[in-house]
């Protein structure tokens, strides 16, 4: 399969987020999850696993993400690697900074096949990464768990989730991440679920303004910079280029990178989904509706069929200024955080400061 290719997303998703497991240590501000330390009840068994797997892979073979709780804490997490590595897939890793964290695990995730990495840093120093996370050391031991990576050769992510609370640290978060070798540089913008309902997001106008912030930093710096609901910033990447052209410069776009970019954008329920640890089937993390569970109905039935998915997929139906916004096949807007603000996922993003041309007509 062409990795660049343009897939239709009403029948396969490009990435599939799979939460393995909500065993974790570690009590981050944000967590959506209720970790623990001991397994859920109920929580895919190995077998049923790769049954998940074969799922998966029947779908075009879509990018397959461990998540968790801390996916390293599953201790047949290397055997379901290597099967779906065995097929061809590619697999990525998004562990948490815990003793596990270690050299070994590294290497052995490379022998089993991961392709990619996935590590949080929420803050350019020990003091404010640390306070988010929960856990004194987090900090330390993932620069640690980094230098494993460079020293076994294996690409990695960072994801910082943006708050109020470290918003103003992202600039020295963008240096750091070039001294520590990082390809891609993901920001994930708040959603108000689980425990991050007490965090302050920041205001729609500096959602703007780190988006403008983010688009002019990707041509200085040698990773990707990507958003995780913030989709609203591939608008601002189209009409910054827009910009760019009509002064005969270059545009600025991300670097090939077939692990990171999708071949167009994806949100929740279209090009994504999210399986929990007991089978459940989101349209995203964020969005904790559910539409049924592979253990009683296949994920490509639950992904094609499912109403709330189809729904997903349909931006015409979107409600408010999103429904009759000219970006709307491009951006779309969080459908998690219209969720967690309004009840409501087919609500306008309540985060957007644009206003379409629609509606800008309107009131000529």
């Amino acid at each position: 399969m062409g990795m660049m290719k343009v897939r239709d997303y009403k029948q396969n998703p490009f990435i599939v987020i799979w939460e393995v497991t909500r065993m974790c240590p570690l009590h981050c501000l944000h967590c959506r999850a209720a970790a623990q330390l001991h397994p859920y009840p109920g929580e895919l068994t190995t077998a049923e696993g790769k049954q998940l797997i074969d799922q998966i892979y029947s779908m075009d073979n879509p990018l397959l993400v461990f998540s968790g709780g801390d996916p390293l804490m599953r201790d047949d997490l290397f055997e379901l690697t290597e099967y779906a590595a065995g097929k061809g897939m590619r697999v990525s890793i998004t562990p948490s900074a815990t003793p596990r964290l270690t050299r070994k695990a590294v290497i052995r995730s490379k022998e089993a096949g991961m392709k990619r990495w996935a590590l949080s840093l929420d803050g350019a120093d020990a003091e404010t990464h640390d306070a988010f996370r929960g856990v004194s050391g987090s900090f330390e031991r993932t620069l640690k768990a980094i230098s494993y990576l460079n020293e076994a050769d294996i690409r990695f992510q960072i994801n910082t989730t943006v708050t109020q609370y470290n918003v103003d640290k992202l600039p020295q978060m963008a240096e750091l991440l070039t001294e520590l070798g990082a390809a891609v540089w993901t920001l994930f913008f708040l959603v108000p679920t689980g425990r991050g309902k007490l965090l302050q997001p920041i205001s729609p106008e500096k959602h703007e303004a780190v988006m403008h912030w983010a688009f002019n930093m990707q041509e200085h710096v040698p990773y990707i910079i990507s958003t995780t609901e913030g989709q609203f910033y591939r608008r601002v990447v189209y009409q910054e280029n827009a910009k760019r052209r009509e002064q005969g410069l270059a545009p600025i776009g991300h670097h090939q990178d077939d692990l990171a970019k999708a071949p167009r954008g994806t949100n929740d329920g279209n090009g994504f989904v999210f399986i929990g640890h007991t089978g459940d089937v989101q349209p995203a993390g964020f969005l904790p509706i559910q539409c049924g569970n592979v253990k009683e109905t296949p994920l490509p039935e639950i992904y094609r069929n499912h109403p709330v998915f189809q729904a997903l997929r349909d931006p015409d139906s979107t409600k408010g200024k999103c429904g009759v916004c000219e970006f709307r096949f491009v951006c779309g807007g969080s459908r998690s955080r219209a969720y967690a603000l309004t009840g409501d996922y087919k609500a306008a993003e309540p985060y957007c400061v644009y206003i379409p041309k629609a509606l800008r007509a309107a009131k000529c």
